[in-house]
């Protein structure tokens, strides 16, 4: 998705005999998107990766992916701070909370590591790591991660993760059913990232490859239409000598965000870090505001007409907005106007800086609420915006 990484040992070219010094011959696994159309990985295996015994799992989300009804067109506040801890793995402990055909946004609060092997094939999973922190394994190795961290899983690619032992986890789940990428308007002719997009390529962390490894499990898990199969095999999946390819797992941290500056208000397309089928994925982050001497840092009210918008927010003071905490999540639908909270527009006037930080989306389909959304919901929060 960055960059082509050749890691471990490869053939001098595709499709042709890999054997090693005592003549063994190992197989060769093309993982592709698109068809053959769009960037792939093709990793080598001492063993035949495809050879699977389907067996019964217990193993799935927290919740279902399944709409609420909405009672109303309302500007939404979620309370996932009201959430408590679990004592589930990753896997088990993703809870969805808003979804439409391109997206699921969910929150998990793991309290164990992975026990199986997990493939999701109806996504490229996006993570951001609000607390908490461990490993991301992988077949193409491991990447560390921690607060303030977004974590990157193509669709397909064998994973578990690992936490950090007495360390509190929370993340948000950004599930992106027609995959994640850069925005075209940061990238160059070539693919390389542009000299003024927001961050540059040394801002992203590559998975350190560490050759096979046999962890003793046998259990993968695959996620395909919602529903989780299960499936046991003879060998580690992680016997993997070499990989070369486009499709690989990687974090970036959100202060690595460039943050963009105007003369007024810049409009949230400014903050776009990545792209997704029907949405954009921004990062506000700590900044200067706006230099006309005449100038209103506050977001103006907006009328959207094509999209919803969703924001989780990190930390900070979040001038527009009050009732508002780390980990409260606010959607407001198209159709309606949102806006600053009364008093915060005018009040802005005159602020130099903001310390904010948050995730938000914009996302061209409705979003659903699911039950465990209703359950964390403001009831009050639309009424709040009332003088």
């Amino acid at each position: 998705m960055i960059e082509r990484l050749a890691q471990g040992t490869v053939p001098r070219k595709h499709h042709i005999q890999l054997k090693d010094a005592a003549g063994h011959l190992h197989w060769e696994h093309c993982i592709t998107q698109d068809g053959f159309e769009a960037p792939y990985t093709i990793t080598y295996h001492r063993h035949a990766p495809h050879r699977q015994s389907p067996m019964p799992t217990t193993h799935a989300f927290a919740g279902p992916r399944s709409a609420a009804p909405m009672d109303g067109l309302l500007k939404r506040h979620f309370l996932s701070q009201s959430l408590p801890a679990s004592t589930k793995s990753p896997l088990d402990a993703r809870l969805p909370m808003l979804f439409n055909a391109d997206i699921t946004l969910s929150v998990l609060k793991p309290g164990a590591d992975d026990a199986v092997y997990f493939t999701n094939a109806d996504g490229d999973d996006l993570f951001y790591v609000h607390e908490g922190g461990g490993t991301l394994r992988t077949l193409l190795g491991d990447l560390d991660f921690g607060p303030g961290d977004y974590v990157f899983v193509p669709r397909g690619i064998l994973h578990r993760f690992t936490l950090k032992p007495g360390v509190a986890q929370w993340w948000l789940s950004i599930e992106c059913r027609g995959g994640a990428h850069i925005p075209k308007q940061w990238r160059n002719g070539v693919g390389q990232l542009r000299m003024d997009a927001p961050y540059c390529h040394r801002d992203f962390k590559k998975p350190t490859f560490r050759g096979p490894l046999d962890e003793g499990l046998r259990e993968q898990v695959v996620k395909r239409g919602d529903a989780f199969y299960g499936f046991s095999t003879k060998e580690s999946p992680l016997d993997v000598v070499g990989y070369d390819g486009t499709v690989y797992p990687w974090v970036f941290h959100i202060l690595d965000f460039q943050p963009r500056v105007g003369l007024t208000h810049l409009p949230p397309t400014w903050h776009g870090t990545f792209a997704a089928r029907g949405a954009l994925v921004c990062s506000f982050v700590p900044r200067p505001t706006d230099f006309h001497p005449e100038a209103i840092p506050c977001p103006y009210p907006h009328s959207s007409v094509d999209v919803d918008e969703f924001i989780f927010y990190c930390k900070g003071n979040f001038t527009s907005r009050r009732g508002v905490s780390p980990g409260s999540m606010s959607y407001h639908p198209a159709g309606i106007p949102h806006g600053p909270h009364p008093g915060a527009y005018e009040a802005s006037i005159g602020h130099k800086e903001t310390t904010e930080m948050a995730v938000m989306l914009d996302c061209l389909l409705p979003l659903q609420k699911t039950m465990a959304a209703s359950g964390i919901e403001d009831a009050k929060y639309h009424a709040s915006f009332l003088p």
